[in-house]
This record gives C-alpha cells, structure tokens and sequence, in this order.
C-alpha cells in the first residue's frame, strides 16, 4: 500500500506544481506551503536513514527549485520503500527538539498525510484569492487509473 501511496504522493507534486506555475498572479503563500511540503520529506528521509537533502522546514524556495527537488525525492522514496524494514522503529528529534520514536510505517504514512494536509491548504488559500487549485484527491488519481492496481 505504502508504494501506491507514494505513486499518488508523487503525481500530487507535480500535479500542485504545475497548478501554482499556471496561477495568473503568483502565490506565496502556496508556493511556501508547497516548498515546506518537498523539504519535509527530505527531513522524514534522512530520519529513516536515507539520503537526504538539508533544507530548512520552511524553505524559501522558488517554484524552480521545488521543480528540481520532485524527481530525487521520487527516486529517494522508491528506493526507500524497497529497503527499509516498516516495522522498524526510529529515534529522532522534531523540529522543536523533542525526542519522539516512530515506526518506519508510521512514517511513510504520515509523509502522504502530511502532503494532503498542506496541498489542501494550498487549495484553500487559491480559493480565497479566486483561483482554481488543482484536483489532487487520492480517488481522483485511482479513478483516472493514475496509480498501479
């Protein structure tokens, strides 16, 4: 399961992506919440002992730097899910400090919740200012049959 997640995880991206490339004024707000959304990941990655990339959780990253991060963090997540044990169980600090311990499924499942929560605050404030926000529902993707069976 935790792969189809991370297929519709992936195709959510780029679909947000391209949604806030095509707003006819820019939104910072979006664009934010959508670049804390991609330095996240990274984070979650290197805390289940993969390869990471050191961003602030917060980044202020342009559009064009969130286009670059997509695909090594589609790359970094499928090799992830090949290797890692989701039973396993990982000591970390968060971002306040605290020292918490999780299981590695846990985790790659709070990764896809944690990208809907912020894609559908994106989706709020395009709303808000009149513009339409992508459709990047998980049953939209299933029933476009943009995810494997």
């Amino acid at each position: 399961m935790h792969e189809r997640l991370f297929v519709y995880n992936d195709w959510a991206h780029r679909e947000e992506l391209a949604g806030l490339r095509a707003l006819i004024a820019p939104n910072d707000t979006g664009r934010r919440l959508f670049a804390h959304i991609l330095a996240t990941e990274w984070l979650w990655l290197g805390r289940i002992g993969r390869p990471t990339r050191s961003l602030d959780v917060w980044p202020d990253l342009t559009l064009e730097q969130c286009a670059v991060e997509i695909e090594p963090l589609r790359e970094a997540w499928q090799s992830a899910l090949r290797e890692v044990d989701l039973h396993a169980k990982v000591d970390y600090r968060n971002s306040k400090g605290e020292s918490w311990t999780s299981k590695v499924e846990d985790i790659l499942t709070h990764v896809v919740m944690h990208g809907a929560y912020h894609r559908g605050q994106i989706a709020t404030v395009l709303r808000q200012s009149g513009e339409a926000p992508p459709y990047t529902d998980f049953i939209h993707a299933t029933r476009a049959g943009l995810l494997p069976d």
